[in-house]
């Protein structure tokens, strides 16, 4: 029988409690699906607890783990694709080392694959989670529907299973200030959709702050958009034909002797509400220059300090 390797990805950020479940959990996926060979890569993306420490001895028992450990932390993104470049499996699926997410689904997920599926999603049809993660997560979902991708599923999703050719194609991108799923997306290959039900946080706690989403959001945004910038220019365009109407006006008004010289309330108004236009437009178009400049550095995306394998480790590699 021809054996098909799976390569899983793990980010793994503060996350020592649960890894030696998750671990326990994704080695009995052969038991169910014989065809399967199964590669697990552990990336620790500068933990600052013994995250590590478990990642190796897990390694030092078994072949097949993959322990990465980068030089600080560079965001969940950069971490996969770290993974992803030190991925050898046909296909790969990446998920997140909290157990939120069932281990077991990728079975599914891989009979989706064998059926011609490139990009296997597991999409979020109900999370047992806070009532404001839930309140962001919904917010910031139907936002990317509604400006960059429609194709985005309603629940989101960050639990993915992709081809060996998306795998190449994501390696090969090293884009910064973007989002991985996506980019997923933006790739455009045939993709199925499997439904779940995200489970409640178990040990520790989210490392997933208000600002990090935010900065989410923001990457999201710009890195697939021209919505914001475009906006900046119509709405520059509104306010040029509201001024020459107003000049219009004025010069009338002069005309006819009927100028009002105090009209000192009116006059800030206008100054103020032109002002605080071209301090958010400024704002924007610092954010896309900023992106360039990013890009233009040069800097990799991420450094492995460390590639550790069943008592064995590798030298270090961009």
């Amino acid at each position: 029988m021809k054996k098909n390797k799976l390569s899983v990805l793990i980010p793994v950020y503060y996350n020592a409690e649960s890894l030696d479940e998750l671990y326990e959990r994704l080695t009995r996926l052969p038991e169910t699906h014989p065809s399967l060979d199964v590669e697990i890569l552990f990336i620790d993306d500068g933990s600052g607890d013994r995250s590590y420490e478990v990642i190796r001895r897990i390694a030092d028992a078994d072949e097949r783990v993959v322990a990465l450990k980068l030089s600080r932390n560079f965001g969940s993104l950069n971490a996969c694709l770290a993974g992803l470049t030190r991925a050898s499996g046909d296909c790969a699926a990446i998920i997140s080392a909290d157990l939120q997410d069932p281990p077991e689904l990728i079975g599914e997920m891989y009979e989706r694959w064998l059926e011609g599926n490139k990009v296997v999603m597991a999409v979020r049809a109900r999370r047992e989670e806070p009532f404001f993660k839930v309140l962001f997560a919904k917010m910031y979902y139907r936002v990317f529907r509604a400006v960059v991708d429609n194709a985005m599923p309603r629940g989101g999703f960050d639990y993915v299973l992709i081809d060996r050719l998306v795998i190449d194609n994501l390696a090969a991108m090293r884009e910064k200030n973007t989002t991985l799923m996506g980019l997923i997306l933006w790739s455009g290959f045939k993709r199925q959709e499997i439904p779940y039900t995200r489970m409640p946080r178990r040990h520790g706690r989210s490392r997933w702050s208000l600002s990090k989403r935010i900065n989410y959001f923001v990457d999201s945004m710009l890195a697939f958009t021209k919505l914001p910038i475009r906006l900046l220019t119509i709405l520059g365009l509104l306010i040029c034909l509201a001024s020459l109407g107003y000049i219009g006006y004025i010069i009338v008004a002069a005309l006819t002797g009927s100028v009002n010289v105090p009209g000192w309330a009116s006059l800030m108004v206008v100054i103020l509400l032109m002002f605080s236009f071209i301090m958010i437009g400024m704002g924007i178009l610092g954010e896309y220059v900023w992106r360039g400049l990013e890009e233009s550095r040069k800097r990799p995306s991420f450094i492995i300090e460390s590639e550790y394998r069943s008592g064995t480790t590798v030298d270090s590699r961009r």
